[in-house]
């Protein structure tokens, strides 16, 4: 993407004045994404995006900058900006990329760049269509489809020097139900580390059809009892939890800032001893996965928790000198416009040994919640608050009326010592994960567990 010499000059000047570190970044992706609504494309998008970031370290701090030119002059210019925030003496400098090949564990059999648009609508009209015919309470459909191709180099002033290609395809399906003047909605939004080959082999139908279902029970049902109580929480997206009330916390983004309530804990007990949680990038064509991460490490899996106990952080180049520990593969950005940081890939629970029928049965009174919805957190305290997006009541071991407008509110770090069954059904949902390096691809997961009490919010008394 860019010539040994020249990258070898533009981490020269950015070490000019005393910097210990220096890293290129470069991006070329194409993004092509296409909106329906109503069964009518209401838009289309198709885009390139190409710049170049330049990263410095001296010592704990670093200096960033980036441009979307790549000639000498504006590449030499940009690293010299950049290195003028640095003091320091200029030592000999002596820069000697060696290239080396990255591993593809994502077989892409079809660039999605080289489709026609209307055989991608064709695929969202059988969305809509087996959405919207599902029940006349189905009043409206939105279906997004959204593929990228994204190539990247990276190189560094220790002469790393490598390349990969990153290829993702996702469908979004969204129904909304309306009755008597309310509405319910119900959202898919499955997604993977493959070209125009995901869409062919999705069974399309299946999840639109699931989307309109949930939106049309929810509509239907009550609202849902407040109050503490046992929670069963699905498998699938409903890692979503541990995600955003744990896994940033895990993060060394927040840890070597002091900023988690994971710090100096490895070792200790975090978590119930049925907890295994885990964050694997190497998983072939998963939504979340990479090849290397956006400093060129190559991704790996990392135990986070073993049995309940601490064992490890997700780190990045920088905050492992923070940290004084290992990197781990985990350093992630958005584009080239954004300085990567440590950030997960797909992290999830790791399977129990029981059943969905023994976990059901075993609970007498309390909530289930099949799919969740959105939430917010607090890194800092691991304090969550998630929407239920489907729910129901269980009562003597039995799953009953399903009811609405629940939240489940609590900490990361409570909740995780508090579940008291793990299921066998790990499975996996998609979705993207907002922070300082920006919005990125990422998976949630786990099989089914039931946390002995969550405070459940909701309109009615408790159960």
């Amino acid at each position: 993407m860019l010539n040994k010499q020249l990258i070898e000059d533009t981490l020269t000047a950015a070490l000019s004045t005393g910097g210990d570190f220096a890293e290129v970044f470069v991006e070329d992706r194409t993004n092509n994404g296409i909106v329906m609504i109503g069964g009518k494309v209401e838009s289309t998008m198709s885009g390139r995006d190409y710049g170049v970031g330049i990263r410095i370290f001296k010592g704990f701090n670093s200096v960033y900058a980036y441009t979307n030119k790549s000639d000498r002059d504006t590449l030499i210019s940009t690293a010299n900006k950049a290195a003028a925030a640095v003091e320091g003496n200029n030592g000999s400098i002596i820069i000697n990329l060696s290239k080396s090949d990255v591993k593809n564990i994502h077989e892409i059999k079809i660039d999605p760049n080289t489709i026609e648009k209307t055989r991608k609508v064709e695929i969202m009209k059988r969305a809509y269509n087996a959405a919207f015919n599902y029940d006349d309470l189905i009043t409206q459909v939105t279906v997004n489809l959204a593929d990228h191709v994204q190539n990247i180099m990276i190189a560094n002033s220790e002469g790393l020097w490598k390349e990969d290609k990153r290829v993702r395809s996702r469908l979004a399906i969204q129904s909304i139900a309306s009755k008597n003047g309310e509405m319910q909605s119900g959202f898919y939004g499955p997604g993977a580390m493959k070209g125009y080959e995901f869409f062919e082999n999705l069974d399309v139908e299946k999840y639109a059809k699931e989307t309109a279902r949930i939106a049309m029970t929810m509509v239907n049902a009550k609202y849902s009892p407040s109050g503490k109580m046992p929670v069963i929480i699905d498998n699938g997206f409903g890692g979503v939890i541990f995600h955003e009330a744990s896994g940033h916390g895990l993060e060394a983004t927040s840890v070597a800032k002091g900023l988690s309530v994971y710090c100096d804990k490895i070792g200790q007990k975090v978590a119930s001893p049925l907890v295994t949680a885990i964050d694997d990038g190497t998983i072939p064509s998963e939504w979340g996965s990479i090849n290397i991460d956006d400093e060129g490490t190559s991704s790996q899996r990392n135990v986070l928790i073993e049995n309940g106990v601490l064992k490890g952080y997700m780190i990045d180049k920088l905050n492992a000198r923070r940290m004084n520990m290992d990197i781990t593969g985990s350093s992630r950005r958005q584009s080239y416009k954004y300085p990567p940081t440590s950030r997960m890939t797909n992290t999830y629970i790791d399977n129990g040994k029981s059943t969905t029928y023994e976990i059901i049965a075993n609970t007498e009174k309390g909530l289930y919640a099949k799919y969740m919805g959105g939430g917010s957190v607090n890194p800092s305290t691991g304090e969550f608050n998630f929407a239920v997006m489907e729910g129901y009541i269980v009562e003597n071991g039995k799953i009953k009326e399903p009811v609405r407008g629940a939240t489940l509110i609590g900490k990361g770090i409570d909740v995780l010592n508090k579940i008291d069954m793990v299921g066998n059904n790990l499975s996996f949902g998609q979705g993207m994960c907002g922070s300082v390096s920006g919005s990125i691809p990422t998976n949630v997961g786990q099989p089914m567990i039931r946390v002995s009490e969550i405070t459940v919010g909701g309109r009615e008394s408790e159960v």
